[in-house]
């Protein structure tokens, strides 16, 4: 699973969810507060600055209308000693008396001392020496040092509401904006301390909230992974506790669930893979994504080759047929897989994989592999059209001979005996035809049995050499033999055996030339004995030998029939053969002969005794 950055975690989503709520919460409270606070601090300085400035006015007043006779620098006396003493006391203003002509009578400020005896031009006392009472005043901040002063203008009314002067006020409210900034500096420090102990507070409660979480998502993991053997751990009783017990629940059902899930995948598994059957699953696409053993072996790839690929190129079914045809087709289709070895022929049935709701999820192939029924019905086939055919030649001489006879050959006395000659020769080729036919469907039932004894192998060999020898005295055929003299003892039929070494025999003395050699051998090698008949005939062409054994075959098959044979004689000897446990087979050289071997088991008990 990929891992979470930290900043991404919910543990440092919720502390930081406490840290701003407390932020905004501290944020909102400080504007509204310091506004508050400094609207309170200017309406209290307003306040005082006027209550001051009436009862300075009073005081002016008084001095200015107390005796008109007295001099000017006594009435500048006097006002200098008003604006000094505790009427006004307020070192943060600066203040200047003017009388009723706009005269400058006193200042407080060393810089506006000098103006003293000078006519004002300033609006505001202008205004107030025409009766305009000023006192809200005005907020003033020097483009130097960004101070802040209110300035108001005041006038002198006597007993008779005369205006008999004015006072001019500049009042610093520096030192109370100081006091504002101290304020803000607490409330900025009271804030980060808020945050902190938020923070702390935060941590510690999102630890309450994210170690279940962070359990039941290791629970997960290893979930994930298929161990249900880990539980979460359950940390209190509400939701948080409820989840994890919950979790817990599911992990239970989830381990029984899989744990049936997983018995019947090893069912269809074991299912498929010891399936004689092939079986290709595919997606809904067509795409191959399940392959068993089975078939893997018949298409001679690898389920990891297949996987992906569509299911129509896999069997060479893309070129005339799509994947839309596959889910509506259910008959069995023969597929060719012939290659330059083998050949195989496969039966593909397909089925479709459906959801709840019908919709087509993919396909299921079945592969069969019939090759071998294939063949035998093709030798079934093959079979009957040999067998009809070698019935129907001989009875077609026969019933040509018996019509020629019926015609009034009978009365021949030198044509006659001919024709009975043949008709009773044809008879015997069909009684031996169907003699062999009985022979081959015994030994191709479940029923048939060997009845084995011991046998001298060379003494039995040389018995039927000698009968051999004395048929073909006039055939001038040479028997030359290489066998041991010593008794080799074998387990067989003797009458089967002796069929066999028959056939082989009667083959090579049938194709041997007058005066020919024919050599029989006998030897022991790896636990069995083995028999070969070489002649000295024209051999069998290469491309015929691996046919030689099939039924009622023939490399020269007008040769053969004109010499009696019935195309049957060969593969009654393998099957006698390979009923004993042994084999045949044979080897030629076209122009030079042909040798055929067979084998048996031997008794090496008996030999070990000799």
């Amino acid at each position: 699973m990929k891992k979470i950055r930290f900043y991404k975690s919910i543990h440092v989503k919720i502390v930081a969810i406490y840290v701003l709520l407390i932020l905004i919460a501290m944020q909102v409270i400080g504007v509204y507060f310091t506004q508050q606070l400094e609207g309170q601090f200017e309406t209290n300085f307003r306040e005082t600055l006027n209550e001051r400035a009436g009862l300075l006015a009073y005081n002016v007043e008084q001095e200015l209308t107390a005796d008109e006779e007295e001099e000017e620098q006594d009435l500048e006396t006097r006002i200098d000693s008003l604006l000094r003493s505790d009427v006004f006391n307020m070192e943060f203003a600066d203040v200047q008396v003017i009388d009723q002509n706009s005269i400058i009578v006193s200042a407080t400020s060393p810089a506006q001392s000098g103006f003293v005896g000078q006519r004002t031009t300033l609006l505001s006392v202008k205004q107030a020496l025409l009766g305009l009472d000023d006192r809200e005043g005005e907020i003033r901040v020097n483009p130097v040092n960004n101070h802040r002063t209110l300035v108001m203008a005041l006038p002198v009314e006597s007993d008779n509401q005369e205006i008999v002067g004015a006072i001019y006020i500049q009042a610093s409210m520096e030192a109370t904006y100081d006091q504002m900034q101290e304020i803000n500096q607490i409330l900025i420090a009271g804030a980060v301390i808020a945050l902190l102990l938020t923070a702390a507070l935060g941590i510690f409660l999102s630890r309450t909230i994210t170690r279940p979480i962070v359990d039941m998502k290791e629970q997960a993991v290893v979930m994930g992974q298929g161990d249900f053997s880990r539980y979460v751990h359950v940390y209190g009783d509400d939701e948080i506790g409820q989840l994890a017990e919950t979790f817990n629940d599911l992990t239970d059902k989830l381990q029984e669930a899989h744990a049936t899930t997983e018995g019947e995948r090893r069912k269809l598994a074991s299912v498929l893979m010891h399936m004689t059957d092939g079986v290709i699953a595919t997606d809904r696409a067509g795409k191959v994504i399940l392959v068993n053993r089975r078939a893997e072996e018949i298409l001679d790839r690898k389920q990891e080759e297949m996987a992906g690929i569509d299911v129509t190129k896999i069997l060479s079914l893309d070129k005339f047929m799509k994947l839309r045809d596959l889910y509506r087709f259910q008959d069995p289709l023969l597929l060719d897989f012939d290659n330059q070895e083998d050949e195989m022929v496969i039966e593909a049935n397909f089925s479709t994989i459906a959801k709840d709701n019908g919709e087509e999820n993919g396909i299921i192939a079945v592969l069969h592999d019939v090759t071998e029924q294939e063949r035998v019905e093709e030798e079934r086939r093959e079979f009957v059209a040999n067998v009809s055919h070698e019935l129907r030649t001989p009875l077609t001489s026969m019933k040509s001979y018996l019509e020629a006879l019926s015609d009034g050959a009978l009365e021949d006395p030198e044509i006659a005996p001919q024709f009975l000659e043949v008709t009773a020769n044809e008879t015997d080729r069909m009684i031996r035809l169907v003699n062999d036919l009985l022979q081959l469907s015994k030994m191709d039932s479940k029923d048939y049995n060997v009845n084995t004894s011991e046998i001298d192998a060379p003494q039995f060999v040389n018995h039927v050499i000698d009968r051999f020898e004395m048929s073909t005295k006039n055939q001038e055929i040479q028997f030359k033999r290489r066998i041991p003299e010593d008794p080799i003892m074998v387990q067989g039929d003797r009458d089967k055996l002796t069929q066999l070494l028959d056939n082989i025999v009667s083959n090579a003395v049938k194709y041997s030339p007058e005066g020919g050699t024919i050599n029989i051998t006998l030897k022991v090698e790896q636990g069995r004995i083995v028999v070969s008949v070489k002649d000295e005939g024209v051999g069998i062409p290469k491309e015929n030998i691996p046919h030689v054994f099939d039924r009622f075959y023939r490399v020269d098959k007008a040769r053969s029939r004109n010499l009696g044979g019935t195309g049957l004689g060969l593969a009654i000897a393998k099957e006698i053969a390979m009923a004993h446990g042994g084999n045949i087979w044979v080897s030629s050289d076209w122009g030079k002969g042909t040798t055929f071997s067979f084998s048996l088991p031997y008794s090496q008990e008996v030999v070990a005794q000799q």
